[in-house]
């Protein structure tokens, strides 16, 4: 049996706003394992915020540009320890360098992104090194993503925090690439639509919500029937293509993208907020 902490429990309590005994339950139960303690208050009913339990960078910057043909999109996600390096000029300058130089030598992963050299003759996984040394803070390269197609865009949130890149089969007015990309970066889907849901969530939103109805009292074979309708609202809700327009909760983004161009489709797209 793991030793939980006072520390652990107010750990996980930060990451799913859960109550404090609750949490110091699901630690018990899940052996010290956050992760599964996030599914066991799931399971007990619990509306959690569910953000990322090996969390040591809470601040950062996330940005993201397109190639000068407009046919792929970028995305990086640098994170520190505190806003008051986040805003330095020093570090937003090398969030910068490194996404230039995603961009100019189409970097495919992450990995590649680490390996490539910057104009100040360092790698990038040397400078982002360096620059936990200049900041005295843990400095991360967190995250890298790369769309391509047609056409794409992106969306850079004012606080530079939260962004997101799609690509299209086709050209679509700006605009309505910029709506679907706010869309987006503040709704969180998961997957473009419904069969892009990956079968091993399907199961897991199944077994949440069957084990849910259970604890509420419901019969096993009714249990099943309530657990499929939640996962049918979640598939709804989680997919970009049947979440409701943020711009006009009467139609659904399939509905705004077709009004817009009747074949244009999303292809691709990647999200990341450093606040997640």
């Amino acid at each position: 049996m793991a030793n939980i902490t006072a520390a652990d429990v107010k750990k996980l309590r930060d990451i799913t706003g859960a109550g404090m005994m609750d949490c110091k339950k699901a630690l018990q139960e899940a052996d010290g394992d956050f992760d599964k303690a996030i599914e066991i208050l799931r399971k007990k009913g619990q509306k959690v915020a569910n953000k990322r339990a090996d969390r040591e960078t809470n601040e950062g910057i996330a940005i993201g540009k397109t190639s000068e043909d407009m046919t792929k999109a970028y995305m990086v996600a640098v994170g520190c320890e505190t806003d008051f390096v986040a805003r330095t000029e020093d570090f937003e300058n090398a969030v910068n360098r490194i996404l230039e130089i995603a961009v100019e030598k189409d970097v495919k992963d992450i990995e590649e992104l680490k390996q490539q050299t910057t104009s100040a003759g360092l790698t990038v996984e040397q400078e982002i090194t360096e620059l936990s040394g200049k900041t005295g803070e843990k400095v991360v390269l967190l995250f890298f993503g790369r769309v391509e197609g047609a056409y794409a865009n992106v969306y850079n949130h004012f606080n530079k925090t939260n962004a997101a890149i799609a690509s299209f089969n086709k050209q679509i007015p700006e605009q309505v690439a910029k709506d679907i990309l706010m869309q987006i970066a503040s709704m969180k889907p998961i997957a473009i639509d419904v069969d892009d849901v990956p079968e091993e969530v399907r199961q897991k939103e199944l077994e949440i919500g069957k084990e849910q109805a259970i604890n509420e009292g419901k019969p096993a074979e009714i249990a099943e029937k309530i657990a499929q309708g939640r996962l049918n609202k979640f598939l709804q809700e989680s997919t970009l293509m049947n979440q409701a327009f943020i711009k006009d909760g009467k139609k659904k983004v399939k509905d705004y993208l077709k009004e817009a161009d009747a074949e244009a489709k999303v292809l691709d797209f990647k999200r990341y907020s450093v606040h997640d």
